[in-house]
């Protein structure tokens, strides 16, 4: 069945990485439900991806499992479901992180994507997909990065167990590394210019990651009926350091 028969929902489709997978998406002729919490926000996405796309958007706060609830029953049925919601605290060295900003970066991420997988079970069509998106840093063991590894790590390592729990539906993950996204905002762009010249320098593919790079991961997961229970790598070779 071609993704111009299918449903998607893509949680957090506004910006970043999920804009781009509602666009790659889209372009395949899925017909897409991207979500988020601002409704101007989603409105301005979509409408940049032009009136041929099969978009529409729902707002929804996937911090509270009342709203995700009535969302999935209102599709009452969905194909693939797209996790990329995330949030920006739990990284700096371990001494002094800031242990209530890691537990908000739970709250942001790892929560959200797993209170909305549990919600769309229910609604899901058997043989359907569940992507997630985690992170490299959950397997690099790069000093600064504790917390976000065990944001990350948490979700990805219950995508196995999910895939045989689920089946026949697949479940799976995207591990991005270092992706040119709104996430670096909050660094000054001096400092996040250079962070992205040195990891640039050191990457084998010789450049950082874009949100499209990710997409076309979560893209070939949802649409190889052959692959579950895999965390798929989008890092340029980060790993590989």
């Amino acid at each position: 069945m071609g993704l111009e028969q299918q449903k998607v929902v893509v949680m957090g489709g506004s910006s970043g990485i999920g804009l781009a997978t509602v666009r790659q998406l889209a372009a395949r002729g899925a017909a897409v439900v991207a979500t988020g919490r601002d409704a101007g926000r989603l409105r301005d996405a979509v409408g940049s991806l032009g009136s041929e796309a099969r978009v529409t958007t729902a707002v929804v706060d996937a911090r509270e499992r009342a709203s995700l609830d009535a969302f999935f029953a209102q599709q009452g049925g969905l194909d693939h479901l797209v996790l990329t919601l995330s949030g920006g605290e739990g990284a700096g060295p371990f001494a002094q992180l800031d242990l209530a900003a890691l537990r908000r970066g739970f709250e942001d991420k790892f929560w959200p994507q797993i209170e909305a997988a549990q919600a769309a079970v229910p609604y899901l069509r058997a043989g359907g997909s569940i992507t997630f998106i985690g992170s490299i840093s959950a397997r690099i063991a790069r000093p600064g990065t504790a917390g976000l590894a065990a944001i990350n790590g948490a979700l990805e390592a219950m995508v196995g167990t999910l895939a045989r729990e689920l089946a026949p539906s697949r479940v799976n993950a995207v591990s991005p590394g270092v992706i040119d996204t709104s996430w670096w905002d909050q660094m000054p762009a001096q400092a996040r210019a250079e962070l992205f010249r040195q990891e640039a320098a050191a990457l084998p593919v010789g450049r950082i990651g874009q949100a499209d790079d990710v997409a076309k991961a979560v893209l070939l997961l949802v649409e190889n009926g052959f692959v579950t229970g895999t965390v798929l790598a989008c890092d340029g070779g980060l790993h590989l350091l």
